[in-house]
């Protein structure tokens, strides 16, 4: 799969998404500073599935109306990176077919598909 990881998502979840197998660009790592709005149509346009834990995303996509080809958005109690990682194993072990053009939510203990 292919994702774009946020800044504030960090390197070490994409450089484990890497080790997985996935295509991986990194806000962090390759484009720090990178505005919001920029990111999402950097995703959108290069098909990839946006990583995030900044809510902002869910408003330009709600609200605003914005395209995307999918969105996993990180809402943690726990922001540690290893924290990160284990969600994402679980979210990619149990949805990985539902995760393309869709808005995903993932909390330690639910996920949401809308």
């Amino acid at each position: 799969m292919r994702f774009l990881v946020d800044e504030c998502t960090g390197p070490a979840v994409a450089e484990w998404l890497r080790g997985q197998g996935h295509e991986v660009f990194s806000v962090f790592d390759e484009a720090q500073g990178l505005a919001d709005d920029k990111v999402l149509s950097k995703a959108f346009d290069g098909n990839w599935i946006l990583i995030t834990n900044d809510r902002d995303f869910g408003e330009m996509i709600f609200r605003e109306g914005r395209e995307h080809h999918g969105v996993i958005f990180l809402r943690l109690a726990d922001e540690r990176s290893a924290n990160k990682i284990e969600i994402l194993s679980r979210l990619l072990a149990g949805y990985r077919e539902k995760l393309p053009n869709q808005f995903v939510t993932a909390t330690e203990t639910k996920v949401r598909i809308t």
